[in-house]
């Protein structure tokens, strides 16, 4: 599960392309944490890209 419980930031799709300009699928994954936080005043596990960790839109439990 590759997704951002707070901003929805997912999975991107793109190519691979070498130097001989062969073109091979390849994905892109954010980088999500599992973090304990307090959602509507309760504590509770959630999955959270590193940049909303960051910039402060998630309260730590």
């Amino acid at each position: 599960m590759a997704k951002c419980d707070i901003c929805g930031k997912g999975v991107v799709f793109g190519h691979n392309v070498s130097h001989s300009n062969r073109k091979t699928n390849r994905m892109w994954k954010p980088n999500i944490r599992k973090v304990k936080a307090v959602v509507n005043g309760t504590h509770t596990t959630v999955h959270v890209c590193s940049r909303c960790l960051r910039s402060g839109k998630v309260e730590r439990a």
